[in-house]
């Protein structure tokens, strides 16, 4: 186990949280000073206003969408999955998007996504003429059935 030095940057900023003792990620919260609307189609930057300092550059902090927020209303971080890195000192920010057809809004304080902190492996990259051969070998997209 490690700590995980976070620093708050902006008035009103929250500590991440785990929701609870199973949680996998941290609570991000939105660090807003007034309610923020989502129209359908719509995405903003959403200021959590924490920055934080991992320990090692072999790992990394990954944000993905909270499930409820997700399934419930279409809010979800608008590149899939935000990642940190091990030398990132700034602010974390969170990219949203609606998705559905309905408006949506943030209240200051609200649950916007979690964290994550995960291994990350640091292969060294060679080129090479060939790939070993495997059973499914070049089948794209849906090659290995429904």
């Amino acid at each position: 186990m490690f700590d995980l030095p976070v620093k708050l940057t902006r008035e009103g900023a929250q500590l991440p949280r785990r929701a609870t003792d199973g949680s996998a990620g941290y609570d991000l919260y939105a660090c807003i000073d007034s309610t923020l609307t989502f129209e359908p189609g719509a995405h903003a930057i959403v200021p959590t206003g924490i920055a934080i300092a991992l320990p090692s550059s072999d790992m990394a902090a990954f944000v993905f969408a909270r499930s409820g927020l997700a399934i419930k209303h279409g809010i979800v971080p608008a590149n899939c999955v935000g990642v940190i890195d091990s030398d990132y000192r700034g602010e974390i920010l969170v990219g949203l998007v609606n998705q559905y057809d309905e408006a949506y809004s943030i209240q200051p304080g609200e649950r916007i996504a979690q964290m994550v902190v995960l291994p990350v492996l640091m292969p060294m990259v060679m080129p090479v003429d060939a790939l070993p051969e495997t059973v499914r070998g070049v089948g794209g997209f849906g090659s290995t059935g429904r």
